[in-house]
């Protein structure tokens, strides 16, 4: 079996650091199992156009979050080892410049960190937080009527979970 290659800040098409950082106050709580850990160091690189939103790459204990079609880095989370085994998120960063990222909420945030490692890099199901970032989209945007699978495609390029 052939090992895949780890997405690196030099094979993405352009990359751009935060330039407006602020820490989040709100951070997942999970915790990865080191398989899994193993598995966000290799990243993830958007193919297929424009429904594939974010580029993920991984430098030291570090995990990039960037927009896909413009590289813009969105959030950065450091990753400390949690004793009796796994990784933890200990810090996170999140872009404030509202032309880079509309922020939401620091709720939104966290979600949104652990949606792209969980559903995007891991390929998990995770409808709970799928669940949750549609309620905090619904809940901000006063609309009822928007479908989930629009909303979850519009933040994540994600279609519906099965």
């Amino acid at each position: 079996m052939i090992e895949p290659s780890p997405v690196t800040r030099s094979s993405l098409r352009q990359v751009f650091p935060i330039v407006a950082p602020m820490p989040m106050a709100e951070l997942p709580t999970r915790t990865w199992f080191d398989e899994q850990w193993e598995r966000i160091k290799l990243g993830f690189e958007a193919r297929g156009g424009m429904d594939e939103k974010w580029n993920v790459f991984v430098e030291d204990q570090v995990a990039f979050l960037h927009r896909s079609w413009t590289g813009n880095g969105v959030f950065e989370a450091s990753f400390s080892p949690v004793g009796g085994g796994g990784w933890r998120i200990s810090a996170a960063t999140v872009e404030s410049d509202p032309s880079r990222y509309r922020r939401s909420s620091e709720r939104y945030d966290r979600v949104m960190v652990e949606l792209v490692l969980s559903a995007i890099v891991l390929g998990e199901p995770a409808v709970d937080l799928r669940a949750e970032l549609v309620a905090l989209t619904t809940q901000k945007s006063g609309r009822t009527d928007l479908p989930a699978g629009l909303i979850e495609h519009g933040a994540l390029g994600l279609r519906s979970a099965p």
